[in-house]
């Protein structure tokens, strides 16, 4: 075996248990910061088909947009700023780059403009930035922040000018860019005329529904985040497990698998039936929000299943994880959280990130 095959990266694991009623609660605050995704997985114990109330908040998912080429200097024109970026439902973020070998885009909807770009491009534009966090002794990459919601960011004035011209003239920049609005923004239908002149497609979230058989899966209690008692695995013990059924690895451990030789936690319990729901797409936190709540009312009455799952999948090459939080790729770019939801109201939320990104907060 080849050395760095057989060593783990380091990542980043952050585990907290709390109460939805609980006023200090801050699973809103962890989703609404988690700005690009593009997986939902669900899953459902002892279930034999999607609940009709999911299906209905995956049919009401916002459409989201791919514009094709589309000059960064355009996202800087006033009109775009006031109709869009100033009323904060806006996100878009570049599409097809790598993180760690491509000059890559964020726009956030606080407004912030987020440049992960390379030495060769952070020269030639000018910008004031700051080194990558992740650079090795040499550094290679930097990061521009430019605020376009700032009340002095308009024509005429020193730094618009300065950026404008930097990114219209000296070193244009063009990008397929993922877009999508809140609902609240009522600019929906708009963003593609706006776009007419490029190339603008309108796609769907995809929903996909798979039900699991005679699936061995730990017990997990809500007051045993660390698993401490013989009664309960942990809560890391639990999402390695979910990353092992969500991925259809066999959890036997038979002796003769050269494949795997991972096992299910103990203790553990065979479940008859579960459902697993799949929802890929530019996926904004409004959506998520929704699809949590429905998760929340699906105790409102008696279920057989201890516990249901929501784990959302950050895209690897996104410049940020939550907030303004740099992130990397380095090895799987690792970006995602996981909420297990118990009947009284409780939770465990997982937040993981690789090795090039700062700790979750």
């Amino acid at each position: 075996m080849l050395p760095h095959l057989g060593k783990c990266s380091r990542h980043l694991l952050v585990c907290e248990k709390s109460n939805f009623s609980h006023s200090k609660s801050a699973h809103r605050k962890h989703i609404d910061t988690h700005y690009y995704n593009y997986r939902v997985s669900i899953l459902i114990p002892e279930c034999r088909m999607i609940p009709p109330a999911i299906s209905a908040v995956c049919r009401t998912l916002e459409n989201y947009y791919l514009v094709k080429q589309l000059p960064l200097c355009e996202i800087l024109e006033p009109e775009f700023i006031n109709t869009y970026v100033k009323k904060g439902n806006l996100y878009a973020l570049s599409y097809n780059t790598r993180i760690d070998q491509d000059n890559t885009v964020a726009l956030l909807p606080t407004g912030k403009l987020i440049l992960s770009i390379d030495k060769d491009t952070y020269e030639e534009l000018g910008l004031e930035g700051q080194p990558s966090k992740y650079s090795h002794r040499a550094v290679m990459r930097y990061i521009v922040t430019i605020d376009l919601s700032e009340a002095t960011f308009a024509p005429g004035r020193k730094r618009y000018n300065r950026v404008m011209w930097a990114l219209k003239e000296k070193k244009p920049l063009s990008f397929d860019l993922l877009m999508s609005c809140r609902s609240s923004g009522g600019n929906e239908a708009s963003l593609a005329s706006y776009f007419a002149k490029y190339q603008c497609q309108v796609y769907r979230p995809t929903l996909s529904v798979q039900i699991l058989n005679e699936t061995v899966c730990p017990v997990v209690l809500s007051d045993e985040l660390n698993g401490k008692e013989s009664e309960s695995c942990s809560s890391q013990e639990f999402l390695d497990w979910l990353g092992a059924a969500f991925s259809d690895i066999n959890c036997n451990n038979q002796a003769d698998s050269f494949l795997s030789s991972y096992c299910c936690p103990e203790p553990n319990t065979v479940l008859d039936k579960a459902c697993l729901c799949t929802i890929s797409g530019f996926i904004i936190p409004e959506g998520i929000n929704q699809l949590l709540d429905q998760l929340r009312l699906y105790f409102e009455e008696p279920k057989l299943a201890p516990w249901v799952s929501m784990t959302v999948h950050g895209f690897a090459d996104s410049p940020v994880s939550w907030g303004q939080s740099e992130h990397g790729y380095h090895k799987g770019g690792e970006n995602l959280y996981n909420f297990v939801l118990f009947r009284n109201q409780d939770y465990w939320l997982h937040m993981a990130v690789g090795t090039q990104s700062n700790c979750p907060p």
